[in-house]
């Protein structure tokens, strides 16, 4: 039996330290949930080695496995291959099966291999080199970050010191498989108004450099004369657009570099994020869904032995954005003086009032892990209901929309055209006149 320290929080929320004979990571931290403890920080007493699971893939001599971690540096985003989010899901999907089934994990990781080709592949036979050569397996996958994100390394090395890898990956497959679902839910939401701006910026090009340009000679030619204020404005951006394009295009491209550099300054960029969540229409989708993916990311470290305050910290660097962040660090670091999540949750005024009784319902119970699966599902559901909804007010807006810019081309055109027939109705009615009067 190892000795394992701790750090937790009773039922009434007091801090606690002390230490606890396991056979494992997993088994201490069992222990401590078993007994109503709230588990903060677990880790091996100092001076006692933490007894290693049977299901772990021995180790070899220490030389060769610092050897093997000290080549990380090698081995980081530098590299060109790297396997993309949808395969992974079936890598980790298929790779929780076969050891099920009682393969090794080096068997099954060249299995996986021979199955793929590109850089799937690549990045497959060199984890399962490192991991021939003595390297754990959550070592040698920390080596390909563009493969493998901080969430699944966290969760490996949880499984891996607790014995249960086969259901740590199934975990992350059930995980990876509900993050691309809401992100295909909000991506299909999004086609329609996508391809009915695409059409009309289309149509409208194709009105402001063939048709308006026509009405330009046609105005010429009928020597009109002074023109109405929106006709001129019409035929300057029509001007612009077919004599000087060049300058459109380097506005857009101008536009989209500063909006990117200012995504990389921290301080807009928290701003920034803050629109996206308060903007209309768009605004709940996205506030809707960033506590969606907080919830699961949180409930899945929790489930599958993560610390919690490791949790935090891996949700903080994976939750995509900066207002959610500056939250959960300032809930980090209460947790860390001994507070509880709920308590600082709700100060931090960046969560809702539902999500934070929930969670706090979880801390009383000892069961904040389920209780965070329930806030996800429900703010999931909730997400749906968002992307329906602004489906379908999107549609009348961006008719309104596009119908008032048609409306004001149309009317800038023809206010030209009704003027010089109004002024040959006014003269020929007047030249008629003088005839009848000589007679």
């Amino acid at each position: 039996m190892a000795v394992f320290q701790y750090t937790a929080l009773d039922s009434a929320g007091k801090s606690l330290n002390g230490t606890i004979e396991a056979g494992h990571l997993q088994e201490a931290l069992a222990k401590l949930k078993g007994m109503g403890y709230f588990v903060t920080n677990v880790s091996p007493a100092k001076g006692a080695k933490e007894k290693q699971p049977a299901a772990k893939p021995a180790a070899k001599p220490a030389a060769k496995t610092k050897k093997a971690a000290g080549g990380a540096g090698l081995n980081l985003s530098l590299g060109p291959t790297a396997i993309k989010p949808k395969e992974l899901t079936i890598i980790t999907r298929q790779m929780a099966t076969l050891i099920g089934s009682g393969l090794p994990l080096l068997r099954s990781l060249r299995v996986l291999k021979e199955q793929r080709r590109g850089g799937a592949a690549t990045v497959l036979a060199k984890v399962a080199d490192d991991i021939e050569s003595g390297a754990l397996f959550s070592e040698a996958l920390a080596k390909h970050p563009r493969s493998f994100p901080r969430i699944y390394v966290a969760m490996v090395r949880a499984g891996e010191a607790g014995g249960a890898l086969e259901v740590v990956l199934s975990r992350l497959a059930d995980f990876m498989e509900k993050e691309a679902k809401l992100k295909g839910k909000i991506k299909s939401a999004m086609a329609y108004p996508a391809v009915i701006c695409v059409v009309a910026v289309g149509i409208l090009t194709f009105i402001m450099l063939k048709i308006v340009p026509t009405f330009i000679n046609i105005f010429q030619e009928m020597e009109a004369g002074e023109l109405p204020g929106a006709t001129q404005l019409l035929i300057k951006i029509s001007n612009l657009m077919t004599q000087r394009f060049y300058l459109i295009i380097a506005g857009v491209i101008a536009l989209v570099i500063f909006y990117k550099i200012l995504c990389k300054i921290k301080f807009t960029r928290y701003w920034i994020d803050m629109g996206k969540m308060r903007v209309p229409v768009f605004g709940p989708v996205v506030a809707k869904t960033i506590i969606a993916r907080f919830a699961r990311t949180l409930a899945t470290l929790i489930t599958s032995g993560v610390p919690i305050l490791q949790s935090l910290q891996i949700v903080r660097d994976t939750v995509g954005n900066d207002v959610i962040a500056k939250a959960i660090n300032e809930i980090r670091n209460r947790v860390r003086e001994g507070e509880g999540i709920s308590g600082p949750m709700h100060r931090s005024g960046a969560f809702p009032a539902m999500v934070t009784n929930m969670i706090a319902v979880g801390e009383e119970t000892g069961a904040i892990d389920s209780m965070l699966e329930k806030v996800a599902d429900a703010y999931e559901a909730e997400v749906d209901a968002a992307v329906a909804a602004m489906t379908s007010m999107l549609e009348p807006i961006m008719i309104v929309f596009l119908g008032g810019i048609v409306g004001f081309i149309v009317i800038a055109l023809f206010l030209p055209l009704i003027k010089l027939a109004m002024g040959l109705t006014e003269s020929g009615g007047g030249g008629g006149g003088g005839e009848k009067g000589g007679d």
